[in-house]
């Protein structure tokens, strides 16, 4: 059964209420902290990303086209097509010889406000490679061609590359592949669903490498994070949450459409995975900062950052508070 996670409140009458599931693994395989069902099933959508840029550093196809650990970051974001982006989604096509149009994921324009702006002013083009997630595609058409690999077919969830992507979710989120619910997603790839508990294990891998006993996957895991949080910008962009997280080096976290975000803790060898079942995004840096509150996260700046991008108070065109978004949750134990 599902619990509420943030209430919002104006002028002190209750408003709105995000309800959802939480849930946080330890390194020992254990279910530590929970909030509604920590069995939940959620598609990953693009929290899965880190996860599908595995096979492309595993094989050495980011090496073999000398991307720099910028452009191998945007492969795992979920850009905003930002003119950094930009710059580093067209070093990826000009290093790798792929053109636009061998993307199946279809133009627009930016998610960016002022980027969209930018190219309505000068009456430029949707292009694909706006799409945001554009450098997960170009990474998985460099691993094709890398690989000798189909490039047409490189979306179906028949292709080499995509099955493989099944399989290393599967084994680091440790259930069986056969386990894992498959969808499309928006992007035109297959998405995965499995339950919150499997979900955060998988972070927590990533927050935790030691746990992998594959090497080829530990090595690519490890490139992977270092990359992410080198280069947070790339992997969603400005006033993000996943950009802002990022920031601090002890976390690893990433977010997909509909409601569900995932992050690792590194010091603390915890992972928390978590769904708010209205599919609002809003409500991200809330029940983050709130749940690192709960457990005595000791680095207040991300915390305070998160506060930053979700403000308790609720303030009107003009400024004016005017109400308040409470998180009103407990993380219980098991």
């Amino acid at each position: 059964m599902e619990e509420a996670l943030v209430r919002e409140y104006r002028g002190g009458i209750e408003e709105c209420v995000h309800a959802g599931h939480v849930c946080g693994v330890n390194d020992k395989g254990d279910i530590q902290y929970r909030v509604g069902d920590p069995k939940a099933v959620a598609f990953l959508r693009s929290a899965g990303k880190p996860f599908q840029a595995i096979p492309v550093v595993r094989h050495g196809a980011d090496a073999a086209f000398g991307l720099t650990d910028a452009e191998g970051a945007v492969m795992i974001g979920s850009h905003r097509a930002e003119p950094f982006h930009v710059e580093a989604l067209e070093g990826i096509m000009r290093k790798t010889g792929i053109g636009e149009e061998q993307l199946i994921c279809h133009p627009t324009y930016p998610l960016s406000a002022y980027a969209t702006e930018r190219l309505l002013r000068a009456n430029l083009p949707k292009r694909a490679i706006y799409h945001n997630c554009s450098g997960k595609h170009l990474g998985i058409l460099a691993l094709c061609k890398a690989m000798g690999y189909p490039m047409e077919s490189y979306g179906e969830p028949d292709h080499p590359v995509q099955r493989e992507i099944l399989e290393t979710l599967a084994y680091l989120a440790g259930i069986p592949a056969e386990s894992i619910g498959l969808g499309t997603d928006g992007c035109g790839f297959p998405v995965f669903a499995m339950p919150l508990d499997a979900l955060a294990t998988a972070f927590l891998k990533l927050a935790c490498p030691d746990l992998i006993a594959d090497a080829a996957i530990r090595t690519a895991v490890e490139t992977i994070v270092r990359r992410m949080n080198a280069h947070g910008e790339m992997v969603a962009g400005t006033d993000r949450i996943c950009s802002s997280l990022l920031l601090d080096p002890n976390i690893v976290a990433k977010g997909g459409a509909k409601g569900v975000y995932c992050f690792g803790l590194k010091r603390e060898r915890l992972a928390f995975a978590f769904k708010v079942l209205d599919g609002s995004e809003d409500e991200w840096p809330i029940v983050t900062a709130s749940v690192l509150e709960q457990i005595g996260y000791g680095n207040r700046e991300t915390i305070d950052r998160m506060h930053a991008l979700a403000p308790l108070d609720i303030r009107n065109d003009n400024g004016r508070a005017i109400g308040r978004n409470q998180a009103v949750f407990t993380l219980h134990l098991p």
